[in-house]
C-alpha cells in the first residue's frame, strides 16, 4: 500500500465546537479519512472530557480515544475578536460540527440558516440529546439518561426488578457520533451534486432508538417486550455465558437445530439429549432454560475453558472467551492483523487502534492527540495574525 496515497477527505476542513463524546467521536472518524479537524476549545479549560480521568499517562481515557489527528485552537467565543477569528475559519471550512448546549450555537449566530447566507457551501451538523423542536428540545441529556429514555435499560441487565444495567461504554454518544459522521459524508456527496451545503440534525435519542429496533418490534402493538436476561439472549438458548471448571467462563452462541444436535453429540457427549422433548426446539429450550443450564454446567464442570473451546471449535459451534480489558489489549487476532499503531500525545507515544473498515487504496490518518491550544499559534498565523497580535489576544484571554 502506498503510504502517500490520497485519502477520501484530503482537502476537507472541519471546524468543531465539541465536547464530551458524540461530536468528538464523529470528527475523529472524519480525521481518520484525511479531513483537517480544528477543535475549538475554551482557553485554559478546553473540552471538559480532558478532565474525566488521568488513566492514560496522565491524560483522560475518553479524550485520548476520540481526539487523535486534530488541531486544538483555543478561543473565548464570548469575546467579539474570537468570533471574528471563527468567522474567518468558517469562510474556508467545509463542515461545522457542534454539540453545545441546546440553542447555544444559534445564540452565537451559528445556526444553519444564519451561516448558509454567508457560507452557502458550508455543511452544518448539530448534535444534541433530543433534537430540534418538541417538548424535550432543551432537556439536559447525558449518555445514561438517553439509555434510559430510549428503552435500552429496560432490556439490559438481570431479570430482577432492580437489576437493570447501563452499557459499559457510551453507546448513545457513539450512536449519535456515527450517524453524524455518515450524515456528513452523505452531505459532502450531496454538495458535489448541488453545490450547496445542508444541515444535519442528529439526536442521541433517535440514534439509540434506531438501534433498539429489534426489541421494539418484538414488543409491537402492546406485546410483551424481551425480558432482561443478563449476558444471555432473551429468546435464544443456549446463548450466553456458562462456567467451566477452574473458574473460567465460555460464551456460547447456538442458532439452529443442526447446531443443537452437534452441541449435544460433540460437546456434551450426550447425543440423546438432542431429541429430549423438553429441548427439541429453540422455544422449548428457552422455556426450560434453567434445567438445561444445569445440564450444561454439569457437563462443563470437569473441563477447562480451553477444553470446552476445543470441543466447540471441532463441532463448529460459535463461541467466545470472556475477555476483560487486559485480554482485549493482548487479543491474538488484533495482534495477528497488525491492528495497533502508535500516535503521539502530550504524554508521549500511545497505542491506537486502526479504524475498522480497512481500505486497500489508502492508509488512515493517525496523528497525535493534541494538547490544549497546541495549534493556536499556527492557525492564527494562517489567518495573517501577527505574533504581536497573538500575544495581545493571549493576554486578554481571547485565545
Amino acid at each position: 500500500m502506498n503510504q502517500q496515497s490520497p485519502r477520501p477527505l484530503d482537502g476537507i476542513t472541519v471546524i468543531s465546537l465539541e465536547h464530551a463524546i458524540a461530536a468528538p467521536f464523529c470528527t475523529r472518524q472524519l480525521a481518520d479519512l484525511g479531513a483537517r479537524v480544528i477543535k475549538v476549545e475554551r482557553p485554559g479549560v478546553g473540552d471538559f472530557a480532558r478532565g474525566y480521568d488521568q488513566r492514560v499517562d496522565g491524560l483522560a481515557s475518553h479524550f485520548v480515544w476520540t481526539n487523535r489527528s486534530k488541531e486544538s485552537l483555543t478561543l473565548d467565543l464570548k469575546q467579539d475578536e474570537a468570533g471574528d477569528i471563527l468567522e474567518s475559519l468558517l469562510g474556508k471550512a467545509d463542515v461545522l460540527v457542534q454539540n453545545l448546549a441546546p440553542g447555544a450555537a444559534a445564540r452565537m449566530g451559528l445556526s444553519f440558516n444564519a451561516l448558509h447566507k454567508r457560507f452557502p457551501r458550508l455543511i452544518v451538523c448539530d448534535i444534541s440529546g433530543y433534537g430540534e423542536g418538541g417538548p424535550y428540545e432543551k432537556k439536559k441529556a447525558y449518555d445514561l439518561l438517553i439509555q434510559s429514555e430510549g428503552g435500552f435499560l429496560s432490556v439490559t441487565g438481570g431479570p430482577g426488578e432492580n437489576e437493570m444495567a447501563k452499557a459499559g461504554c457510551s453507546i448513545a454518544d457513539i450512536a449519535a457520533g456515527m450517524y453524524a459522521y455518515t450524515g456528513i459524508l452523505s452531505a459532502l456527496m450531496l454538495r458535489d451534486k448541488t453545490g450547496e451545503g445542508s444541515r444535519i440534525d442528529v439526536s442521541m435519542l433517535e440514534s439509540l432508538v434506531e438501534w433498539m429496533g429489534y426489541p421494539m418490534y418484538y414488543a409491537y402493538n402492546g406485546a410483551p417486550q424481551p425480558p432482561r436476561a443478563g449476558a444471555s439472549h432473551s429468546t435464544i438458548y443456549p446463548y450466553g455465558p456458562f462456567p467451566t471448571g477452574g473458574g473460567g467462563t465460555v460464551m456460547l452462541g447456538l442458532q439452529n437445530e443442526r447446531e443443537w444436535a452437534l452441541f449435544c453429540e460433540k460437546v456434551l457427549l450426550d447425543k440423546a439429549l438432542a431429541t429430549d422433548e423438553r429441548f427439541s426446539a429453540n422455544f422449548k429450550r428457552s422455556e426450560n432454560r434453567e434445567v438445561l443450564r444445569q445440564i450444561i454446567v454439569d457437563g462443563f464442570a470437569g473441563l477447562s475453558v480451553d477444553d470446552v473451546v476445543a470441543r466447540l471449535e471441532e463441532a463448529q459451534i460459535a463461541n467466545a472467551r470472556v475477555n476483560d480489558m487486559h485480554g482485549v489489549w493482548e487479543h491474538p487476532q488484533l495482534k495477528a492483523r497488525d491492528s495497533w499503531r502508535q500516535v503521539d500525545s502530550p504524554s508521549g507515544p500511545l497505542p491506537s487502534l486502526l479504524p475498522p473498515g480497512r481500505n486497500t487504496a489508502f492508509t488512515p490518518r493517525m496523528d497525535g492527540v493534541p494538547g490544549l491550544g497546541q495549534h493556536t499559534q499556527s492557525i492564527l498565523a494562517e489567518l495573517g495574525i501577527s505574533a504581536q497580535e497573538q500575544a495581545r489576544m493571549a493576554a486578554t484571554g481571547v485565545v
